[in-house]
């Protein structure tokens, strides 16, 4: 509605905007920072999976530093090493056997 009357009006009143521009200035740089923390996030657990140092991550705050950073994991080799096979290995043959009575004379 606030916009409506903007539009409407011949010469829109400087005090107003010049509340709803310091409103936008206010609430910008918590929206920025959310943004980055969702974008940083992810791709920092990534490079640290991939063996590369975590900091590679802030690539996103520069412009086209996202796209960088997606050619350099798409291109080059991880330095992971496998996690070894750990498997559950019985203690005894299953199923166990019959238990042995002592021979009867």
């Amino acid at each position: 509605m606030l916009n409506v009357t903007l539009i409407l009006q011949t010469t829109p009143d400087p005090a107003q905007i010049q509340h709803i521009v310091m409103a936008m200035m206010a609430i910008l740089p918590v929206i920025i920072l959310v943004f980055l923390a969702i974008v940083i996030t992810p791709y920092w657990f990534i490079c640290k999976k991939a063996g590369f140092s975590p900091w590679l991550s802030l690539l996103n705050v520069i412009p086209l530093g996202n796209l960088v950073l997606i050619y350099v994991l798409a291109f080059s080799d991880w330095k992971v090493i496998p996690a070894p096979q750990a498997y559950w290995q019985p203690q005894q043959p299953y199923p166990p056997p019959p238990p042995t009575f002592p021979p009867q004379t």
